[in-house]
């Protein structure tokens, strides 16, 4: 199977990619994609003025959608270019960075909880090994609630909380999170560049208890450079991921329109 969709890549602007847009897109072009997204990382908006380096800062946030504006009617007929962000849910800021995304006019959204919480670092990025149970319980109630507002196209990287700790506790907060996506039909992301990477995702305990729910997945390439924006190696071991865990593949994701959406 040839993929046709891929609606998850960064640009520089984040601080840890490279490559020009245009780059990206002829990649994708030349092997196949018919439509393609770009969600690089939503810029904060906390009333401290906090600002990450590893995404959008919010004075770049104009030039990443006025430069894909351009590119997407440059490339009109060619590639269907679609405009979004990849962002958190935090609930006492969610509502202000949704409405500043589509302030921006992006298109959509995908859901990436990189941090369980924002607030004096009480919590370490969600890749790092953590035994931290109240970690992992907010990490996937930010999820849920995420899942349950009904902006969010997909579920990106839901695996990425490398918890460490009882692998039951685990299992029965992946299965909160696995149902939650099930019931809102909001498809969950085999993460590309976990795989070509090799990092701790896509966690099979994750995958095998997303199959038992009945989750639908998508493919999401992930990419940080122009050659990932088409990742035919990895199609394999994600292939195998569906197969074994009788998952069903999303291959054109139904693309939640933001701007037509009021909180």
């Amino acid at each position: 199977m040839s993929i046709k969709v891929n609606l998850h890549a960064h640009t520089f602007r984040c601080g840890h990619a490279k490559g020009s847009e245009e780059e990206y897109i002829q990649r994708a072009m030349q092997n196949g994609i018919e439509i393609m997204g770009f969600s690089d990382h939503m810029p904060f908006l906390f009333p401290n003025g906090y600002q990450s380096g590893y995404r959008v800062k919010v004075e770049d946030a104009k030039d990443y959608i006025d430069c894909l504006q351009k590119l997407k009617k440059k490339y009109e007929g060619k590639i269907d270019i679609r405009i979004g962000f990849e962002m958190e849910y935090y609930t006492d800021h969610f509502k202000d960075m949704f409405n500043y995304a589509k302030k921006l006019n992006a298109e959509y959204l995908i859901l990436g909880e990189h941090f369980p919480s924002y607030e004096d670092g009480r919590f370490e990025y969600a890749g790092v090994p953590t035994k931290n149970e109240e970690a992992l319980r907010s990490y996937v109630d930010g999820c849920i609630a995420g899942i349950n507002s009904g902006v969010f196209t997909y579920v990106a990287h839901p695996d990425v909380f490398n918890f460490v700790g009882d692998k039951e506790l685990y299992s029965s907060e992946m299965k909160r999170l696995c149902i939650a996506a099930k019931n809102a039909d909001i498809p969950l992301e085999i993460n590309f560049l976990g795989i070509r990477s090799n990092r701790h995702y896509p966690n099979p305990l994750f995958w095998q208890i997303a199959g038992e729910v009945g989750c639908n997945a998508v493919y999401g390439f992930d990419a940080h450079s122009p050659l990932p924006a088409y990742d035919g190696q990895s199609e394999e071991a994600a292939k195998r991921i569906i197969d074994q865990n009788n998952l069903t593949l999303i291959e054109y994701p139904k693309i939640i329109d933001i701007q037509g959406v009021t909180l």
